[in-house]
């Protein structure tokens, strides 16, 4: 009973937002229900005067579940089936992931942009969006705005991959017979997996190829997903040194160690094994449903906990390296697959 008073007013309050996000979401799918959450959030947040009474619960949702969203993104990834795929588009996504985080790095150090922000542009430019900020914002402990800040960012960008890169595809001569080609081109340079599949759908509906693209294009994004392992346990070690740096005491690694991580892992090794013995993989569908709601939701209190003003402000610098990321990334798929000869 504590905890619901402690809590129930701000969790009521973002589901009160995250319920109409969603729905909105599935209409509108190119702009996706936690863009119009954290938007939402954001413009009520110029009216909440008192938010005292709310602030615990939204604390609790942008924190915890959206850790929870994370472990559940597990459910649904077929280990066996996403690594077999990604053989062919392994080089690509490692590649395109490098040249993002150095290219956020060196912006970084040449435009004295704030760790964090760079941080997380630079990882949901490369790995997948919205999902890869939900899972590297606890570890480097970011606070509200800049997870809003970078959601903005890599949202703009997607809209923009999402309308523009079929006309790319056909303009540079994709194999129009195939999807195998673009929709390798779309899981490894767009950054979210609605624009992912927007943009496939749209290239299998120009040259009606069914869903050839849009299932190659999803299998790759997943493989490109799995980069979030990596990527937080080597965040958690650097932020374990940064610590005991700037404190001059050491760190304890267990306590920036990002354990929702290992549960993520679980989930997904839960779904592969299921899958070996027979269990149908949409078993796991509605799991995979409310881990996206749960993204929703957690966007939802983000936006509450953001300053409009001050972000509309200090969205130049990381927008701008929100489009460095994506020209780097963009250039070296294409110029990946063409090595590769895939196109």
């Amino acid at each position: 009973m504590e905890w619901i008073k402690t809590n129930g007013k701000g969790l009521l309050l973002c589901l009160l937002l995250a319920v109409p996000s969603w729905f909105l979401g599935l209409r509108f799918p190119l702009i996706g229900g936690a863009v119009i959450a954290i938007l939402l959030g954001m413009l009520l947040a110029l009216f909440l005067k008192e938010k005292a009474p709310f602030a615990s619960g939204i604390k609790f949702t942008s924190k915890k579940i959206l850790q929870w969203a994370v472990i559940l993104l597990g459910f649904g990834l077929d280990l066996n089936v996403v690594l077999e795929t990604g053989k062919q588009s392994l080089p690509i996504i490692v590649c395109t992931i490098a040249v993002a985080l150095l290219i956020a790095y060196l912006l970084h150090r040449a435009l004295h942009i704030p760790s964090r922000i760079s941080t997380l542009v630079g990882v949901g430019s490369s790995i997948c969006g919205g999902s890869a900020i939900a899972a590297t914002a606890p570890v480097i402990n970011a606070d509200d705005e800049e997870v809003a800040q970078a959601i903005s960012v890599i949202f703009f960008f997607n809209v923009l991959a999402a309308i523009l890169f079929p006309i790319l595809g056909n303009l540079i001569g994709f194999d129009t017979t195939s999807g195998e080609a673009f929709g390798i081109f779309a899981g490894t340079a767009v950054n979210d997996t609605s624009s992912v599949t927007a943009a496939a759908a749209t290239w299998d509906s120009m040259w009606r190829l069914g869903s050839q693209t849009l299932d190659k294009a999803v299998t790759v994004k997943l493989t490109r997903t799995l980069a979030i392992i990596p990527i937080t346990l080597v965040l958690a070690f650097l932020q374990t040194r940064k610590g005991s740096q700037t404190e001059g005491t050491a760190v304890n690694f267990r306590q920036v160690f990002p354990f929702f991580i290992l549960y993520f892992i679980a989930a997904s090794l839960i779904t592969t094994v299921a899958v070996h013995f027979g269990v149908d993989a949409s078993v796991f569908s509605p799991i995979k449903t409310l881990s996206k709601f749960f993204i929703v939701l957690s966007m939802a209190a983000i936006g509450l906990n953001t300053d409009i003003v001050k972000l509309i402000k200090t969205g130049g610098l990381p927008l701008a390296m929100g489009a460095c990321c994506w020209a780097g990334i963009t250039g070296t798929s294409l110029l990946m697959q063409h090595v590769l000869g895939l196109w």
